[in-house]
């Protein structure tokens, strides 16, 4: 426990946000789950959809990414469309906006709470003055951290409102977190980030972070590692079991 590395040596730490911050992975999961079987079923589409598919094509992308995607492993192509498309468009972007609706519902109606684990590690770098950011594909960033009530807690959220504003590719690629950091003002080689979609690690390996956290909620910290993780956890409050042994009493 104690040999993980002390979080508040660096200059900020990016975290995701979906499986990092909040558990909102598991509402993605399910409303992805519950728009693609049922549009599976219609346009009869083998083989059937499995969360497999959720790991493998849509954990940690952009909306419309990951919906191409995910199509694309079946040899489905539709047209691309437009963001603004209405949700009963079979377009990529209208098939993202479809599950979208399924998402907001059940944000809306449930509320989400943050990790508590992560809220440990979040007072102990405020405590120590070391700012934290979010790095997210999703485009939900800022309602969910509102919903969390936690906005506050981090200068800077780069979602993908911001990413497709700013022409930002999706993870895997570097592009996401190096703004971000350019963004809080530090340098990625005095960075720490922490991911725990495949496609996030990638991209922060990529960015060429000093440390890059794997945090497998299901994704297996196998994948993770092989993905450039530098270390992996269960839950981020190892990091805080480890920072309070380090710094209790006896504690040299």
């Amino acid at each position: 426990m104690t040999s993980l590395p002390d979080l508040t040596r660096y200059d900020a730490v990016l975290f995701d946000l979906d499986g990092v911050i909040t558990p909102t992975a598991e509402v993605h999961m399910h409303a992805w789950r519950s728009m693609f079987e049922q549009l599976f079923a219609d346009w009869r589409i083998a083989p059937p959809y499995t969360d497999s598919d959720y790991f493998d094509h849509l954990d940690g992308k952009k909306r419309y990414d990951g919906v191409a995607a995910l199509l694309r492993s079946r040899d489905v192509e539709v047209p691309w469309g437009e963001p603004d498309d209405a949700p009963e468009l079979d377009t990529v972007c209208g098939i993202g906006n479809r599950k979208n609706v399924v998402f907001s519902r059940v944000l809306r109606e449930e509320g989400i709470q943050a990790y508590p684990g992560t809220m440990r590690v979040l007072d102990i770098l405020d405590a120590a003055g070391v700012p934290a950011a979010v790095v997210s594909s999703s485009k939900n960033a800022e309602d969910v951290l509102a919903a969390a009530g936690i906005r506050h807690r981090f200068g800077v959220v780069m979602d993908g409102v911001v990413a497709e504003r700013e022409h930002l590719p999706s993870k895997p690629a570097p592009d996401v977190f190096l703004v971000a950091a350019q963004m809080a003002g530090v340098e990625p080689s005095r960075t720490a980030a922490v991911e725990d979609a495949i496609s996030g690690v990638q991209s922060a390996a990529a960015g060429a972070f000093a440390l890059v956290v794997g945090v497998d909620r299901g994704a297996g910290a196998a994948a993770l590692q092989d993905a450039g993780a530098h270390v992996v956890v269960s839950d981020l409050a190892e990091f805080a079991d480890a920072h309070d042994a380090s710094s209790g009493p006896g504690a040299s």
